[in-house]
C-alpha cells in the first residue's frame, strides 16, 4: 500500500510534463505543483526557485513579453527585441515567484473550461477563502495550438487581466518617456535587481 501512495505520489509531480492533457487538468496539475513547493517548510528562496522552474515549463513567457510590448515591437531592432525579452523573463519571473512564494498552500480548484478557439480556452477556478483571505476567482487563458504543450497565456482575477495591466503600465513608461525603450529596458533590470 505504500508503495501504491509513492508511485501515486510521483505521478502527480510529473503530471505537468504529460503531453496532451487538457487545459483543465494542465492548470489543476500546475497549481498542484505549486501548491507543493509553498507547503514545504524550506525557505523563501528555495521557493521562490521553485516556482521559476514551473513558471518557465507552463507559461509563454515570450508570449506574454510580445503582448505586453504591444505595437511598439514592430520598431525594435534584433537586438533590441533580444534584450527585451531576456529582461523581460527575468522581470516576470521575480514579480511571479515573489508574489506567489507569500501563500502557504494555496488551494485552487478548478471547476469549468470554455473552448474559445483552437488556439484558446479559458479554464475558470477558485482559489479556496481561508480566514486569512476570501475567496477568489480566477480565470486562466491557455493557449492551446500545440495540444501537447499547453501554456499559460494571462491570468485574470476578479475581471481583471494581469496581461492587459502590464501592457498598460509599460505603454505608460513609453509614453511618460517620449517612447525610449531604454527607460524601459532600465526599469525590467533595476526591477529584477531589488
Amino acid at each position: 500500500m505504500k508503495k501504491f501512495f509513492i508511485i501515486l505520489f510521483f505521478l502527480n509531480l510529473s503530471f505537468g510534463y504529460a503531453y496532451s492533457i487538457g487545459p483543465d487538468v494542465f492548470v489543476q496539475s500546475t497549481v498542484n505543483r505549486a501548491s507543493q513547493i509553498l507547503s514545504k517548510n524550506i525557505s523563501k528562496e528555495e521557493k521562490i526557485n521553485g516556482l521559476k522552474i514551473i513558471a518557465k515549463e507552463t507559461v509563454d513567457i515570450r508570449g506574454i513579453g510580445s503582448y505586453s510590448l504591444g505595437s511598439v515591437r514592430k520598431n525594435l531592432n534584433d537586438d533590441q527585441k533580444k534584450e527585451y525579452f531576456y529582461l523581460f523573463e527575468n522581470y516576470f519571473l521575480k514579480s511571479f515567484s515573489s508574489r506567489l512564494s507569500e501563500y502557504t498552500n494555496p488551494k485552487i480548484e478548478v471547476q469549468d473550461k470554455k473552448v474559445i478557439n483552437k488556439n484558446y480556452t479559458i479554464v475558470n477556478s477558485l482559489l479556496i477563502s481561508t480566514p486569512d483571505r476570501p475567496e477568489v476567482k480566477i480565470d486562466w487563458r491557455i493557449y492551446t495550438k500545440n495540444p501537447d504543450n499547453p501554456l499559460i497565456r494571462d491570468l485574470i482575477i476578479e475581471g481583471l487581466s494581469l496581461a492587459r495591466t502590464q501592457k498598460e503600465e509599460f505603454a505608460s513608461i513609453l509614453s511618460s518617456n517620449d517612447n525610449n525603450i531604454n527607460i524601459l529596458f532600465k526599469t525590467l533590470e533595476n526591477f529584477s535587481k531589488n
